[in-house]
């Protein structure tokens, strides 16, 4: 497996952190991990919904102070 894709979305608010993730995933081949770093609280939300809308996969969700963490593998 080769090694994960990191996009620093820290700072961004709002929707920003969601329509660079879509930009970035749709310009992925299926198998590629993702790892995004951001720090608006709405990415909860907004980028596991992206994921269900776009059928890609959530590998792990994670926070560390205000830093959310998100493992996705870009599907077909």
């Amino acid at each position: 497996m080769s090694d994960p894709i990191e996009l620093d979305l820290r700072g961004l608010k709002c929707p920003l952190p969601v329509l660079r993730t879509r930009k970035v995933l749709r310009g992925l081949t299926p198998g590629t991990r993702l790892v995004i770093a951001c720090t608006d609280p709405m990415a909860a939300i907004d980028i596991p919904n992206l994921l269900r809308e776009e059928g890609d996969s959530l590998i792990a969700q994670e926070r560390d102070g205000a830093t959310l963490r998100f493992v996705i593998r870009r599907n077909g």
